[in-house]
């Protein structure tokens, strides 16, 4: 509500401003256009500009700075060549119409350069070049599984935890809850071991959004700041991510993804844990969490199984595997 009513007093003091100067000589009717139009225009450049990263806005802006600094500096030596006072004015408005336009698109695509990151970097004396970045949310830090995946070396360049996430996580840990409390606390301990391995390179990002409350949007904004992905296993940040434009490494995908691949007829030896919803199923589960349900293995629970695979079902929580229990002495032996 409070960016429409800025924009209304925007509009309004451009009109005001237009009927009192009255720029133009068509009277009062074509001046209060005129300020309409040009306070319609500014609107419509700023709601542009919020769409687009900050990197690349800065980099924008310094590079149309920057076109025009040559451009002072080429008007001095024309001005000083003996020609037409037309040709020279047309010459300097050339020069100064293209560096600051070729300043502003070299900026705009080069908005890497001032990726805050690398600010940091070069006023804290630090050469390597920060790439590859990756947001860390609360979900996947308190999850703990980022750690293992740092361990193997699978999970390159620069780690960024945000501020508001570590914020959130100490509300987590600090909470009256004794199962929230332990989980904040986890989280803590996992950033930790994860900051202490020498190959991470680890960052606590400062940026925040004050506008913007919801953490899960505070990270896509960040992730579209630095040109980053965000790592997490929540399932809706993932969609909606996704939607804006950021990339996202979703744990839960790679674990499904790194899940042996069983098939029909392969044997497998499962523990039977609990009956199954159907008459005379029992179900087990792998060491990776997958769901067997096993065929003529009720009056089985708490005994080792030896199953023969009947089919695989791909689910978005995972594999479910499908078996039935041997029971002749034959394929008993043909499992072994």
């Amino acid at each position: 509500m409070w960016i429409l009513s800025i924009r209304g007093l925007l509009l309004a003091g451009m009109a005001a401003a237009a009927v009192a100067y009255q720029p133009l000589p068509g009277g009062l009717p074509l001046n209060l256009a005129l300020g309409v139009m040009l306070g319609g225009a500014i609107i419509f450049l700023e709601t542009r500009i919020r769409a687009v990263s900050a990197k690349q806005v800065a980099g924008g802006f310094l590079g149309a700075l920057v076109g025009v600094l040559f451009a002072l500096l080429l008007s001095v030596p024309l001005a000083k060549i003996p020609m037409a006072s037309n040709t020279q004015a047309f010459l300097q408005s050339l020069a100064l119409l293209l560096l600051v336009y070729v300043g502003l698109m070299l900026g705009w695509e080069k908005g890497e350069w001032f990726d805050p990151l690398s600010i940091k970097a070069y006023f804290l004396g630090t050469t390597r070049q920060k790439t590859n970045v990756k947001i860390l949310d609360t979900s996947v830090i308190i999850d703990g599984r980022i750690a293992d995946i740092c361990e193997t070396g699978f999970m390159d360049g620069t780690l960024i935890i945000p501020q508001f996430v570590l914020k959130e996580l100490q509300q987590v840990a600090d909470s009256a809850d004794s199962r929230k409390c332990n989980r904040g606390r986890r989280g803590l301990d996992i950033l930790q071991k994860v900051r202490k391995m020498s190959d991470i390179d680890m960052d606590i990002s400062e940026l925040d959004y004050p506008n913007v409350k919801e953490v899960d949007l505070k990270l896509i904004e960040l992730a579209q700041d630095l040109d980053a992905k965000i790592v997490t296993n929540d399932f809706n940040l993932n969609k909606v991510a996704q939607v804006r434009g950021v990339q996202v490494l979703n744990i839960n995908e790679l674990a499904n993804a790194l899940k042996p691949v069983v098939l029909p007829g392969e044997f497998m030896r499962v523990f039977i844990l609990k009956e199954g919803k159907e008459y005379n199923q029992g179900v087990a589960y792998l060491d990776d969490g997958t769901m067997v349900v096993v065929d003529n293995a009720r009056k089985l629970l708490g005994k080792n199984v030896d199953v023969t695979v009947t089919s695989v079902l791909q689910t978005t929580a995972g594999k479910m595997i499908f078996g039935k229990a041997i029971e002749s002495a034959a394929e008993r032996a043909a499992a072994r």
